[in-house]
């Protein structure tokens, strides 16, 4: 074998693995897509939780417990203060938000009787935990990022099984944006789930990256070379939303959608609910991006009582606004 052909051999193998790590999520199988986010389920949780406050209803804690994959999880566990057993929901924050986003529906949903989990993503987290994204020249470390989120969000799972007061029956899981493409991979991959809210969700990177005429996203796209952001696209592809929720089922899915939506177009997101599997249901709303409106958290509170027993939180809801 003669030094030449080697080398030959050496650049043929290199190449073939360049190829491989930058294929397209579309060519890979989803089953090997779902291995992505297998994790130890046997790692310790070393859970640590601080109560921040205290009344006749709930208990609220600040928490933290070992991911799985790099540092530790933060967030919020809110407990009702009944005995008993009960629903837990997991809440899924959008890409800058952080666990607060969801705190004040959460707190009504403890008022009302259900166990619920915030978590923060790995780049909102405290310093010493923290991992920052949008490396746009660095897509490989942005999806390892990503995966660690729905990771981390997996381990949720484990952190409410580890309370004797949840009933595993019944977890649910509502996300925002970034959330929502979380959700949708939780659909297909974490059968513990038994329900999830999708709530502004995008099909795609493409189509928030690529086909989106938000200023913001237009100079992003002016201001990369040539070729960055489709080599981005290409290698955080495997996480798109619209390549798992044909893989939820029995898992129902709920997908609230705005009407003026500015991150993508309405194509995007009928094609995206069409691809799902059944049962789901799909609701569209007068609000923005945000989704922040009353009707949205009544709505899916009331689906996720039919879907999954929650307890009813309207007289709930209604002593707090009542309050105010």
């Amino acid at each position: 074998m003669n030094a030449k052909y080697v080398e030959r051999m050496i650049c043929f193998i290199t190449m073939l693995m360049m190829v491989h790590q930058t294929m397209s999520a579309q060519d890979r199988p989803i089953q090997d897509v779902f291995r992505l986010y297998d994790y130890r389920q046997d790692v310790p949780l070393e859970l640590e939780k601080t109560l921040i406050r205290e009344d006749c209803d709930i208990r609220l804690y600040s928490l933290s417990f070992l991911s799985p994959v790099e540092g530790r999880v933060t967030g919020y566990l809110i407990m009702p203060q009944t005995e008993g057993l009960f629903p837990g929901l997991i809440f899924g924050h959008w890409g800058l938000g952080t666990s607060t986003e969801f705190l004040p529906e959460a707190l009504i949903h403890g008022k009302a009787g259900t166990v619920c989990l915030l978590i923060d993503y790995p780049w909102v987290r405290p310093a010493r935990w923290r991992r920052p994204i949008d490396q746009y020249s660095e897509p490989e470390k942005d999806r390892e990022i990503f995966i660690q989120a729905v990771v981390d969000l997996r381990r949720s799972v484990d952190v409410l099984d580890s309370l004797s007061s949840v009933d595993m029956g019944r977890i649910g899981y509502v996300g925002h944006s970034y959330g929502a493409q979380w959700g949708a991979i939780l659909s297909a991959v974490e059968k513990r789930i038994k329900a999830v809210v999708l709530v502004g969700g995008a099909p795609s990177q493409r189509s928030i990256l690529m086909d989106n005429p938000d200023p913001d996203f237009v100079a992003l796209r002016d201001g990369l070379k040539p070729g960055v952001l489709e080599k981005y696209i290409n290698i955080i592809g495997v996480l798109d939303g619209i390549r798992y929720v044909p893989h939820a089922a029995p898992t129902p899915l709920f997908f609230q959608f705005a009407k003026y939506e500015r991150y993508f177009d309405e194509s995007d997101m009928v094609s995206y609910a069409e691809a799902a599997s059944q049962p789901k249901t799909i609701a569209w709303y007068d609000a923005g991006h945000e989704l922040n409106g009353v009707e949205t958290l009544m709505d899916r509170a009331s689906w996720l009582q039919n879907t999954l027993g929650l307890p009813i939180i309207m007289d709930k809801g209604k002593e707090i606004y009542d309050a105010k």
